[in-house]
């Protein structure tokens, strides 16, 4: 029986290597409740063909090995601000597929990253950004939702304030049927390497604060739980396992009992040196969660 989403759910981003229906069992090996992958090579190439079989193997694995949800990491090389045709227009064409993926595999959501302002500038290429996430939507009737992923600020990324991610929201709802396409993945990493401290209770509050006021906790569907090796403000993007980095036990304790997150499930995306990194990582997790 699939696990029912009546508490906070933890999983972590699983290979799928071998074939998409190959993910579900490698999540339960691991512990998780609920897992995250890519469905296509990250650094480039087709996704592999979605045959009825296949789909009907995914979807039976996720039954068979208890996954309550599963989620679509898009590619690395997204970026829809740039200047280049073929990056910008490849970029969402890729995505609008993975949605169209995540659909047939029954995946909950397809995130993205959003890419570098760098050869638009600013301005450009924010709108170059949000035109691109309305024109993957045009015309999309699928059931999994796409949501914007939070950046580390480094190389004029994208989305890496609030004020960054509530203005790509508001631009991209500014037509009617747009509205309540679109939701936010943050990533505690990628967060306190903008500059949003997370290392302890009082500063987890402070931070859901300023993302309620300014982004709106309706929009907030999923976590990336990773603790950070750089500084507070330092714009690395380099992932550590819970409690070994500069964020700590205590802040991510503080955000998975935080209210506000009780429907947020989290996804892992720490380093894997060994085959006992995921399970001590989910098992931090777990023990924090209120029941």
């Amino acid at each position: 029986m699939v696990i029912c989403q009546a508490i906070m759910l933890f999983g972590s981003h699983i290979s799928a290597a071998g074939g998409v229906d190959k993910a579900p069992e490698r999540a339960a090996e691991v512990g998780c409740e609920v897992f995250q992958f890519f469905s296509r090579p990250p650094q480039g190439g087709p996704g592999s063909k979605l045959t009825p079989s296949v789909i009907a193997a995914f979807k039976g694995n996720c039954k068979k090995f208890k996954q309550a949800e599963s989620y679509i990491h898009t590619p690395y090389y997204i970026n829809f601000a740039s200047t280049t045709p073929r990056i910008r227009y490849g970029s969402i064409a890729v995505v609008r597929e993975e949605l169209e993926r995540g659909t047939l595999l029954g995946c909950k959501y397809v995130m993205t990253h959003l890419g570098s302002t760098k050869s638009a500038g600013p301005k450009l290429g924010f709108h170059k950004t949000w035109r691109a996430v309305q024109r993957i939507l045009d015309g999309y009737k699928g059931s999994c939702l796409l949501l914007l992923e939070d950046s580390s600020g480094a190389g004029d990324l994208v989305g890496s304030t609030f004020e960054e991610l509530r203005d790509l929201i508001k631009n991209v709802e500014s037509a009617a049927k747009y509205k309540n396409k679109v939701g936010v993945c943050l990533d505690s990493c990628h967060m306190f390497a903008s500059g949003y401290d997370l290392s302890t209770a009082a500063a987890v509050k402070i931070t859901l604060d300023e993302f309620g006021k300014k982004v709106g906790f309706k929009y907030l569907k999923l976590m990336h739980a990773n603790d950070s090796y750089g500084e507070l403000g330092g714009k690395r993007d380099r992932h550590e396992h819970l409690g070994k980095g500069k964020i700590g036990l205590e802040g991510f304790k503080a955000l998975v009992q935080d209210k506000r997150m009780k429907a947020v499930n989290f996804i892992l995306e720490t380093p894997k040196d060994n085959p006992q990194d995921d399970p001590r990582n989910l098992a931090i997790l777990k023990k924090f969660r209120v029941h």
